[in-house]
């Protein structure tokens, strides 16, 4: 939904916690405004989140603070990515990418480009053990959901033999001094290509050629999960950022939410031994779900 002219999303049942989510290419430039706006306006929001702006990393508002981090790669030129900032394993599986058959290249975002992320959305209902949100949308909702931020944005395509078996978009922010990947997605089944190591790469070299020093990769680190995304992100050179995470509080429900704790999902609340094993069993349950339905 949009307030005051910006995307927002608000999460949460008893607690009501409103963000942009995308912030890492709209920042919160007015989060005194933003906070006025959200209690004027007919919704019901206890809590107003927002991250603080690149590159300032001190504190510079006095609301309620946590750190939050990012998974953040500096660029000069690609030569210095590829031989001083990722390892010879990292290397090693762009050159598999490569010998297996694998370009990638900038793309329009176009009615081809289009079809073929949604091919790439279809191809498997669950991936990484858990249901894949894109799985089943419609072309349409490819096209829209895709096309935000159009005038900032750079489509990247991976293929073999003509087809598209992965892509990404890396949206620049409103200063361009730094970009994110708002999407990368590759088909699981050329998974053994390695087709996210020359996306990744390809990112790499479209921001040094736009003088773009800094490129994002959403969060580094999630609470005390340490997982294969985490030391993906390690090998191709992605380093941790910390950077401050503010909440105000709109209603009473909010301060008393903040006095206990209770702005951050429960995920985060829960301990992480916990949290591992109900991922095991989701991961098992989606194994066993197409042979329950099948048989």
């Amino acid at each position: 939904m949009e307030v005051g002219g910006r995307e927002i999303a608000i999460s949460g049942r008893f607690v009501r916690v409103a963000h942009f989510p995308a912030e890492l290419y709209e920042p919160a430039l007015d989060p005194v405004g933003m906070g006025d706006t959200l209690r004027a306006s007919d919704l019901r929001v206890d809590l107003f989140t927002f991250m603080q702006k690149l590159p300032h990393i001190a504190r510079q508002y006095e609301y309620h603070m946590e750190w939050d981090n990012l998974a953040a790669l500096r660029i000069s030129t690609f030569d210095h990515w590829l031989r001083k900032q990722i390892n010879t394993q990292a290397r090693k599986a762009l050159r598999i990418a490569q010998t297996r058959g694998i370009v990638a290249r900038e793309v329009a975002f176009d009615d081809a480009l289009v079809r073929g992320i949604s091919s790439i959305y279809n191809e498997s209902p669950v991936r990484q053990g858990k249901r894949f949100w894109h799985y089943g949308k419609d072309l349409d909702t490819v096209r829209r959901e895709n096309g935000t931020f159009a005038e900032r944005s750079v489509f990247i395509g991976a293929f073999c033999d003509r087809e598209l078996v992965g892509f990404a978009k890396v949206v620049c922010d409103l200063d361009g001094d730094h970009a994110g990947f708002m999407q990368i997605v590759t088909m699981v089944r050329h998974w053994d290509k390695r087709p996210s190591r020359v996306l990744i790469a390809q990112a790499v070299r479209s921001c040094a050629d736009r003088g773009i020093g800094c490129l994002l990769f959403s969060r580094f680190a999630y609470g005390a999960k340490s997982d294969g995304l985490k030391h993906f992100k390690q090998l191709n050179g992605f380093r941790r950022i910390d950077l401050p995470r503010y909440y105000v509080p709109l209603t009473r429900r909010g301060r008393i939410a903040l006095r206990l704790g209770l702005q951050r999902p429960i995920r985060q609340r829960v301990p992480e031994p916990i949290l591992a094993r109900l991922r095991r069993a989701r991961r098992r349950w989606y194994e066993r779900a197409p042979q329950i339905a099948n048989g």
